[in-house]
């Protein structure tokens, strides 16, 4: 599930906006500004929570995950009950590695606002990307309850009844998530791969529709291309692992099976070689291509 990490972990609550003398950092301000504003009111107030907690979340925000974590915790030794912070701090800590230490940022979220969804939602997700899935599933259930179309909550959730087997719950899910968000892609990927998987022609319109929304995605496109070769139709294959290449050209995968259509549906060995090739100069170790690439060599002598 490629981008899942990209469209979930990164949600994180507003803090209120700082001032730096007579000039307002805004949420419209490029980060490095907002930093340098942030560091020179730090300077005249270094113990000042709010402050502290700004600069951490646009350090965050910057990558500079070991600077942000010292920020926030300075800030929540000032302020431990503070909701935002806590959750600010769960982010942080999951993205430096510290996942015990993300759980009890959310246990202490969660006993300050027992009922809270957001609370309930990063659970959820924290788990979700540690892979404790049945701990993830319980906090996400808790979530669509309340909120019966969050949309991160039924995706997750469809993925876990995914990676569990139950792919008729992961596909209600999806479906679901689809009828809600139609302009959502992961959730049409997701329904494409699966549908492709039990050989269902629906598997064309659901990565048909997320290649219309997301044009560049080459997981979809490679999902797409290899159910259209496995059913004969090379043309839309080729043509799509073209694409991929022009986008990637670092795709084993993508020159490994047009060698393979080369040789087997074309027999034209010697461009299955040199597909075969150029898999190979990407992954010395890519199994499938080092054995085509002798049933290629051995068919031409």
């Amino acid at each position: 599930m490629k981008n899942i990490y990209t469209y979930c972990f990164l949600i994180l609550l507003p803090l209120l906006a700082t001032s730096c003398g007579q000039r307002e950092i805004t949420d419209d301000m490029p980060d490095s500004v907002k930093l340098e504003l942030l560091d020179i009111n730090l300077e005249r107030d270094p113990d000042n929570a709010e402050i502290l907690a700004a600069r951490a979340k646009v350090l965050f925000n910057l990558q500079r995950v070991k600077e942000a974590n010292f920020d926030i915790n300075r800030a929540l030794e000032a302020d431990s009950d503070n909701l935002e912070y806590l959750m600010l701090k769960a982010d942080i800590a999951f993205a430096n590695g510290s996942i015990e230490e993300s759980y009890h940022a959310l246990e202490s979220a969660e006993k300050l606002a027992p009922n809270s969804k957001d609370v309930q939602l990063k659970m959820g997700e924290i788990m979700f990307y540690s892979r404790d899935y049945d701990r993830s599933l319980k906090y996400l259930t808790k979530v669509t309850e309340h909120d019966a179309n969050n949309r991160t909550a039924l995706f997750m959730k469809g993925f876990i009844y995914k990676e569990k087997g139950d792919t008729a719950s992961a596909v209600q899910l999806f479906n679901r998530v689809c009828d809600k968000f139609p302009d959502y892609a992961p959730a049409f990927e997701e329904l494409g791969v699966l549908y492709a998987s039990r050989n269902n022609p629906m598997a064309v319109e659901y990565l048909s529709t997320t290649l219309r929304l997301e044009p560049s995605n080459t997981n979809a496109m490679y999902a797409l291309a290899l159910f259209y070769q496995e059913r004969g139709n090379m043309e839309n294959a080729e043509t799509l692992y073209h694409q991929i290449l022009d986008l990637n050209a670092e795709s084993a995968d993508a020159w490994h099976n047009l060698g393979y259509i080369e040789m087997t549906y074309y027999s034209d060995y010697q461009r299955a070689v040199e597909y075969f090739d150029k898999a190979l100069a990407i992954n010395p170790e890519m199994e499938n291509a080092i054995a085509n690439r002798q049933v290629a060599l051995d068919a031409m002598k």
